[in-house]
């Protein structure tokens, strides 16, 4: 009887000292994802070119406010290059960040809201883990728009997004 009650008592003791060691894994982990996505961020500030996309994957996407801009990592670095050079590229700060991970930790998501140029917007990226740590490979900027003025900024860019919708509906012919 003593022995039961023995075993079942270190059973428990197992089990919170693994919940807690996972705990601190995935809270250990969280914290390199933002510092990654911090340092990604601060380059681009710091129009740090080489910084910036060696924290991107070799395939990466990026996909930026304009309907047009779906990037991949080659022609993404092409477009930022002049911004870099001129020694100002973009400046974002996150307000709020929410970050995610895989069971098996080696993809993470993200969402966060961000302090711009261009007032607040959103950004949402995957992280994957490789040999040389984590690397965001697929990153999506919108500038968020209040509910209350979509009617005004539907209005605005209706000529822009009829005319796109008409050349890509047509592309898919």
């Amino acid at each position: 009887m003593k022995k039961t009650k023995l075993y079942k008592a270190m059973q428990k003791l197992a089990l919170s000292f693994f919940v807690l060691f996972c705990s601190c894994c995935f809270a250990q982990q969280k914290d390199e994802i933002n510092t990654v996505i911090q340092q990604w961020h601060k380059a681009a500030a710091d129009a740090n070119f080489d910084a910036y996309f060696g924290l991107m994957t070799e395939d990466a996407i990026f996909i930026g406010t304009d309907p047009t801009e779906n990037w991949n990592y080659t022609d993404f670095k092409a477009f930022s290059k002049p911004y870099f050079d001129k020694g100002k590229a973009w400046s974002f700060s996150d307000l709020e960040r929410n970050i995610f991970v895989s069971d098996n930790a080696d993809l993470a998501w993200f969402d966060e809201l961000l302090d711009t140029q261009m007032g607040i917007c959103r950004g949402s990226g995957v992280l994957q883990k490789t040999e040389n740590g984590w690397k965001i490979k697929h990153y999506v900027l919108s500038i968020a728009i209040p509910n209350n003025n979509v009617t005004e900024i539907t209005k605005l860019k209706e000529k822009f997004d009829t005319d796109l919708m008409s050349k890509l509906r047509s592309a898919k012919n």
